[in-house]
């Protein structure tokens, strides 16, 4: 089981990883870095929320494990 720490320190890198390529994305979709911006803040606030409550979810789950 990862301890809470670790569960946060890795939803905040892919939550980086996902803010970069969704702020391009939203550039190239929308041609304004500020509406780009929006999007990409939006979805990696969202993203951190729904990742943490996932994988604390997942860590009661005993499928699949050895012991």
């Amino acid at each position: 089981m990862d301890s809470r720490k670790r569960t946060l320190t890795k939803a905040i890198i892919w939550n980086v990883i996902g803010l970069i390529s969704m702020a391009c994305v939203g550039l190239i979709a929308t041609g304004s870095l500020a509406v780009g911006g929006a999007m990409a803040g939006v979805n990696a606030a969202l993203g951190l929320t729904m990742y943490i409550i996932y994988e604390r979810i997942w860590d009661g789950v005993t499928w699949g494990r050895r012991v």
